[in-house]
């Protein structure tokens, strides 16, 4: 068939891309194959595809399918997570815009909005996904919330309440009045704020005569002073003996609290005196346990003030902030006002400021679970890679705090907690279940009415199970799924999930399967634009990844992506990468058709061997040295070993070193092979760039394909013989043609002129042997070797041996003596530098042997050219 001259992606990307569907590519059952798996990182049902995604989820495509092609069961499980915060703000607004508030509907009639806009707009992420080429098994599509899934969190639920894990009890949370949820730890984002320090005056009751009659006390809130239970001081601050034994007024509502004593109190911050305010601050809390002060709660769960606070009851709490201070200030009670910065924790999925809060909530105790899961990476059960996150990994799960697992919301799996009217509670399945429970645990109690409880488990406690849930693990522990694809293989992921999500995996699967849940957890970067800047939409430096595949092709901004992207690295993204990308999609494409456009003379001899063999030992020397980066997860690097081997090894020189002259054919052994060796590259580009190998692999160039025979399922190539010394001959040949066109251009000397060329030999290279391919590249007549060096020439040295191209009234003596001259004054410099080196003893005795060894051949190397270059100095001295 004819190639079109330009390549088409988006043509190329919808045909492949339906025809891999059709005929069920990506389909996975388990057979006698080695299985290779992958779990996706279920994006919540909000999202779309961002730049993060389009980082993580290329990554996963390229591992699966080479692994498909290296003849393993490939399956990528895909699904979404139902994000109970994320996903019930947006219902809540919803209904909003049609003038329904969530309080005045049931929760059935919510879970049913909930549901009607999942099913809507929760799938948009994973359609994102197919334009990127992502081969997910998509028949195995999870969601966390369905119903096999949502029962095994309930079971998971009541098997960690009846060892003893899971609990209910008042503790300090940190409570999202926008969600009106309490978060975990791991899903509050610190971030500095702009703040002012407020000095209030407290008044003294019956002050001592002679000592100031009020203290100041420093806070960032004094919303908060009407739930102030205490004032502290440093019993060892010898400032403030004054107030032992004292009570103080709180401003503007005058209820007494005493001062108290603790060397919690650091007197060098703020005024050396502390507000004690346990119902709104960790600390403060902890700090009344210690000396039994009362809890005043005077913040409603939305972050407006009960009636408690006794004034400006309603008012928002940062409403609040601006209005008490005007009052403070109107009282006498402000003494004055500093700017201030600190760190403030937000709400991960509503970014509303989180508000430390004292609540009845469930709890997972982590302890019990964290020592396995730290062990499986200890002793390498689990790799991270890179492995410089296993210290922070260990670093939280020897700190590790009991999980609040409940939510305040409808939307998630219910928690299996029952009630009755006297407040008494039971954990069970089902209703029925829970009458029996009531009955055994209080016999004497009325449990004709009871009712579930209200909340929900945190996402993470469903999203936590995922591995073992996507293959029905806990409906059917024994199930031919869970023995085949379970552990799995490779974990994509961010490091910011590594403990609430990654961590918990490890648990689960600790106590669920008695196995690690994965084998590898590859920790990719943080997508930044090339300021360093984190992106995202409010900064508006993100683009819009399917404007970015519409413009330069999947393929191009797969790998565009890949090209920044060190595992466990910030990305420095920009769209130039994406550029780069399809430029070499179509280097690809002009190569191919450049090799379809020859024609063929079956009478012609093969003059090419030599090309053909060196290109034979660099594939294979280039595979060797990716497929070690692939193995070490350097993704990266093995994209660029590929991308180098095609654009300069095959493109630049083998292309060029066989080509035939304008309108000449080519033999037909040299074509047969370069084609083999063409078919051989799209095999090896298929995992980074699927389309356009598929493309090519199906071009009548090749043998006739069946209908099933792929480019997708194609065997990935594996790596032969290598002939060490052709390939260093040859990269010396590649240098010396290089140094020839480089006189050309300096010189402006035509390419269609014929240069003479003269070697002084001081290698075992023959350089008769190669010049069929110096004379083609470098348009030179038949080399002269000399002895001595070639008055009047333009010199270079290619490894050990001089080049001189006679150039009669072209050269100019004093520029090619400074020339050489400061060439020499660049090896004197590296010279001792590796002389520095090989005189430290400590780095010769530390250093592995071959790593000493290449220091003493870079110094026997440096010091044969400048022997060389010294003597061409002599010849240009008679000029």
């Amino acid at each position: 068939m004819s190639i079109p001259k330009t390549y088409n992606p988006r043509e190329t990307e919808d045909k492949w891309y339906k025809y891999w569907l059709d005929k069920k590519f990506f389909r996975s059952v388990p057979d006698e194959r080695e299985p290779y798996t992958i779990v996706i990182p279920p994006p919540n049902v909000t999202g779309v595809l961002h730049m993060g995604h389009m980082l993580n989820n290329t990554i996963q495509d390229v591992l699966i399918r080479r692994a498909r092609m290296q003849g393993k069961n490939a399956c990528w499980v895909p699904g979404t997570d139902h994000a109970s915060i994320a996903t019930e703000a947006k219902v809540v607004a919803l209904l909003k815009e049609q003038g329904i508030e969530k309080k005045d509907v049931s929760r059935e009639e919510f879970l049913n909005y909930a549901y009607e806009w999942k099913d809507k707009y929760g799938g948009i992420i994973l359609k994102q996904l197919e334009k990127l080429g992502a081969s997910c098994d998509w028949d195995r599509t999870r969601f966390t919330m369905e119903d096999d899934l949502s029962e095994a969190v309930i079971d998971t639920f009541i098997h960690l309440y009846k060892k003893g894990w899971i609990y209910r009890g008042i503790r300090m949370v940190n409570w999202d009045p926008k969600g009106q949820t309490a978060v975990s730890d791991e899903e509050v984002v610190r971030k500095e704020v702009n703040q002012k320090l407020y000095y209030i005056r407290y008044y003294i009751v019956d002050p001592a005569q002679g000592y100031p009659d009020h203290v100041i006390v420093a806070t960032t809130r004094p919303e908060t002073i009407m739930a102030d239970t205490a004032i502290c001081i440093n019993p060892n601050d010898t400032r403030f003996e004054f107030l032992k034994g004292k009570q103080v007024n709180i401003p503007l509502i005058n209820r007494k609290i005493p001062v108290i004593q603790d060397d919690y109190v650091d007197m060098e911050f703020g005024t050396g005196c502390l507000k004690v305010t346990p119902a709104h601050d960790l600390n403060d809390y902890e700090l009344g346990l210690r000396h039994k002060l009362s809890v005043i709660d005077i913040l409603n769960d939305d972050g407006t003030l009960n009636e408690k606070a006794q004034i400006l009851v309603g008012e928002d709490r940062f409403a609040a902030r601006k209005k008490i201070h005007l009052m403070l200030e109107e009282a006498g009670n402000l003494e004055k006002l500093e700017d201030y910065k600190s760190q403030i924790g937000f709400s991960e999925r509503t970014d509303a400021a989180i508000e430390p809060k004292l609540s009845m909530q469930w709890f997972c105790k982590m302890s019990e679970m964290s020592g396995p899961a730290l062990d499986y990476v200890l002793n390498g059960e689990i790799k991270l890679i890179p492995d410089k996150f296993i210290n922070t990994y260990k670093h939280w799960m020897e700190n590790v705090k009991d999980w609040c697992i409940s939510r305040q919301l409808w939307w998630g799996q219910r928690i299996p907690a029952w009630y009755n009217a006297k407040g008494e509670w039971v954990v069970a399945k089902t209703e029925s279940e829970a009458y029996e429970e009531f009955k055994k645990q209080f016999p004497d109690s009325d449990f004709t009415q009871i009712r579930q409880d209200d909340d929900v488990v945190d996402t993470w406690f469903s999203s936590w199970l995922w591995p073992i849930s996507v293959f029905d693990g806990f409906k059917d522990p024994d199930n031919a799924d869970i023995n085949y694809y379970y552990p799995t293989n490779d974990l994509v992921t961010a490091p910011e999930i590594l403990f609430f999500w990654v961590a918990r995996m490890i648990m689960a699967g600790h106590e669920f399967r008695g196995e690690v849940p994965f084998r590898n957890v590859y920790l990719t970067g943080i997508v930044r634009d090339k300021q360093g800047r984190k992106m995202s939409k409010s900064l508006g430096n993100s683009p819009d990844p399917i404007g970015l595949i519409e413009k330069y092709g999947a393929d191009g901004v797969r790998v565009g992506m890949l090209l920044c992207s060190p595992a466990g690295n910030d990305l420095m993204f920009d769209e130039s990468y994406c550029e780069q990308g399809r430029n070499f999609a179509n280097k690809v494409w002009n190569a191919f058709r450049l090799v379809k456009g020859w024609e063929v003379d079956p009478a012609l001899s093969n003059s090419n061997q030599q090309a053909i063999n060196w290109f034979e030992s660099a594939f294979n020397q280039s595979l060797i040295e990716i497929e070690d980066n692939y193995k070490q997860y350097r993704l990266s690097e093995a994209l660029m070993g590929i991308y180098k081997l095609v654009w300069d090894d095959f493109c630049a020189w083998y292309l060029e070193m066989i080509k035939p002259a304008y309108q000449q054919p080519i033999d037909q052994e040299t074509y047969k092979i370069t084609v083999d060796y063409f078919e051989r590259i799209l095999k090896l580009l298929h995992p980074l760039m699927p389309f356009l190998s598929e493309e090519l692999w199906h071009d009548d160039l090749f043998a006739q394909r069946g209908e099933m025979e792929c480019c997708i399922v194609a065997a990935y190539p594996v790596a032969g013989k290598i002939d060490a010394a052709l390939v260093h001959d040859i990269n010396i040949i590649k240098q010396v043609i290089s140094e020839i066109r480089n006189i050309r251009n300096t010189k402006q000397i035509s390419p269609k002129e014929a240069l003479s060329l003269k070697i002084k030999v001081n290698s075992e290279i023959s350089y008769q042997d190669y010049f069929t391919i110096v004379s083609r590249l470098a348009n030179i007549t038949e080399p002269e070797f000399v002895k001595e060096p070639v008055a009047g020439a333009g010199t270079f040295i290619a490894g050990k041996d001089e080049f001189f191209v006679p150039l009669e009234n072209n050269i100019d003596p004093a520029v090619e003596k400074l020339r050489i001259e400061k060439e020499i004054e660049y090896l004197n410099g590296f010279l001792r530098v590796v002389e520095a080196k090989l005189s430290n003893e400590r780095f010769v005795q530390n250093a592995k042997p071959e790593v000493v060894d290449i220091e003493r051949q870079k110094k026997e190397d440096a010091l044969s050219k400048l022997k060389i270059l010294e003597a061409g100095l002599k010849t240009l001295s008679a000029f």
